[in-house]
């Protein structure tokens, strides 16, 4: 069988490796995980993800800078909501919910 090489393009490769960076860290991917469901404040983010505030602040604003989320305020509070539905997509693949992890590497053999 012959096949022709995938071509993919230097930008496209670096901006891939940018968001695989960005998901690298466990806690960014429990947020995501959460903002699958829709857009969450703060408050709710903590009640899920049990980590500091301040550290909760910090993943949030690596995932706002990086394009993963978009945020709104609404008087005190800050809410978040994932960018786009490409990123979730791939953070479901590669972190999927309890029960379908099985489901979700079938034909990756």
């Amino acid at each position: 069988m012959n096949t022709k090489p995938l071509q993919i393009s230097a930008m496209s490769l670096e901006c891939a490796a940018e968001l695989f960076g960005v998901l690298s860290t466990p806690v960014r991917l429990q947020i995501i995980r959460v903002l699958c469901d829709g857009e969450q404040n703060v408050t709710h983010l903590l009640a899920q993800i049990e980590i500091s505030q301040p550290n909760m602040s910090h993943h949030l604003q690596v995932l706002y800078q990086s394009g993963v989320l978009v945020r709104r305020r609404d008087g005190h509070q800050m809410f978040y909501r994932l960018a786009d539905a490409a990123k979730a997509l791939v953070c479901k693949l590669v972190c999927p919910q309890p029960g379908t992890e099985e489901q979700s590497f079938v034909g990756l053999d």
